[in-house]
Order: structure tokens, then sequence, then C-alpha cells
């Protein structure tokens, strides 16, 4: 293809910054990432954003079917021409945070119950698409992943990672810890990206995972978290004055063994759990 071509293509498929877009280009990150899926041939696996495809090519030649999802109607087309010929090959055309995966994929059943997430996806959108694939603390999904592969900007896979008394360990940290267990497979600098973002990302892996000590009321712990969460400056015990008196707090803290004056990035998943199951608040 000559230069003046490779500019023709370009322009024709340019991220558009309303989806969030950009594409991954570094060969070497594309290989860890599907490294990190540890990708069988009798996987199925679920894409959400393949964009232009380059991830889509490498994750259709390791597995026995790959869903697909682009709310982008033109990347659709390409897509289509490219990969539409493929047996193991399924695109939806929707918005990921709308679909009902499950109703899509009742007359398709090779594709039924991926195993397994791997994508790129939009940072605007992070929160949200995690909360989908792993559901709420009070109400968890009802589809288990075996693992789930996301590259996302580099302070929120910080935060998926962070312990207790560090800055960035937040009420993200607490909800997707709860839910799955979480590790950072690689760096990724801007430089990577077409266009260019303004910030790092990182490659995470989840793992969803059974909870073994469950907290008593799970909707009950998802409300103290985001109370405790609501101003990082002030002590916890005054964060959940809405719900419990100030005296009363310090007094379950102390009975916990936990430091009457702590914050709310102090308590460990752990502990946070304790302190709901020490609560009545919530029914």
């Amino acid at each position: 293809m000559t230069s003046s071509n490779k500019a023709k293509n370009r322009s024709r498929f340019r991220p558009r910054k309303q989806f969030g877009q950009h594409w991954l280009r570094d060969e070497d990150v594309l290989d860890q990432i599907v490294t990190a899926a540890e990708l069988t041939q009798g996987d199925r696996v679920l894409e959400i954003g393949p964009g232009t495809g380059v991830l889509t090519s490498r994750l259709l030649s390791q597995v026995a079917a790959l869903v697909s999802v682009e709310i982008d109607r033109d990347l659709c087309k390409k897509l289509v021409h490219k990969f539409g010929d493929r047996d193991n090959f399924l695109l939806a055309q929707d918005d990921f945070l709308e679909l009902d995966l499950e109703s899509l994929l009742q007359d398709f059943p090779k594709f039924q119950n991926p195993n397994k997430v791997v994508a790129n996806i939009p940072y605007n959108i992070t929160g949200p698409i995690i909360e989908k694939l792993l559901g709420k603390i009070s109400t968890p999904a009802p589809q288990h992943y075996e693992s789930i592969v996301l590259l996302v900007q580099k302070e929120v896979g910080e935060r998926l990672v962070a312990g207790p008394g560090t800055k960035v360990f937040g009420a993200l940290s607490i909800r997707v810890q709860y839910l799955a267990s979480c590790e950072i497979i690689c760096n990724v600098p801007a430089k990577a990206f077409y266009p260019r973002p303004k910030v790092d990302s990182v490659v995470v892996r989840l793992h969803p995972k059974i909870i073994a000590n469950p907290a008593d009321n799970p909707r009950q712990l998802e409300t103290l978290i985001k109370l405790g969460f609501a101003s990082r400056r002030k002590m916890l015990r005054n964060n959940l004055k809405s719900v419990v008196d100030p005296q009363n707090s310090t007094q379950i803290l102390k009975q916990l063994n936990f430091n009457p004056q702590c914050r709310a990035e102090d308590l460990s998943l752990e502990n946070w759990i304790s302190l709901s199951n020490s609560l009545n608040l919530i029914k």
C-alpha cells in the first residue's frame, strides 16, 4: 500500500471522540493482552469495542467462538468485510451497556455463555462496563466469567488493585475486589495508540470469584462504602453520621479494634465486611 493510500485509509476510519476511540497499534501490547487471557481452542470470548479488528484477528485464530460488540456502524462494516466469512465470529452492532447479551445469543448456540472477556474498552465508560461484567456487591452478575482482560486507563487500573492506606484505594477498589481478584499485567504508554490519549494505560486481569465470606447484608455494605468515601478528608464516623450516630460509630470501631479516627481508605475489604456485619441499619 502506498503512503497516499495509507493516509486515505486512515482518514476513512478516523477515530471518533464521541465513542472514546483510540486504536492500539503496539504489537507487543496486543500479544500481552492475548497471552494474559490464557486462551484455549474451546473458549468462547466476548470482545467489547473491537474497533478496526487488530485484537479481533488475534482472538479468532485461538478460540472456538468470538462475540464482538461494536457501537460504530462504519466500523461494523469494516469488521464484516474482514471477518464475515469466519464461522467462529459473531458481530453485534450495539451499545454494550444497553445490550441484553443472553437474549441476543439465544439463536446462536455456538456463541452462548462466553467464558472469557478480552477488550480494549473506551475510557469514558470503564466503570459502567466493569459493573455490567461483575455486577454490584448487592447483585453480582449472574454470568461468571473465568477471566476478564481489559485495557484501561492507568489511574483506573491502579485503583482496581490498590490496597488500604494508599491514596488511590477507594470505593471502586472495594466494590471490584469484593467480586473479583485483580492484577496489573503490563503498562501501556500513550504512544502505543492512535490518536495518542492524554494518559497512560495498563492491561488488567480480573478473575470473578465466589465470595468466601460474603457480607451478611450486601446492600448495607454497598451503602456504607458509598457513604464512607463520600468525603475522603473526613473521619469515617463523620461520613457515616447520616445512618449511625458518631458516638455509636466510635464505640463500634473500638469493638472491632479499628482506630476510631480512621478514614474510609484505612479499612481493608475484610474490615468493611466486619463493620457492615456489626450493624443492622438497612433491610
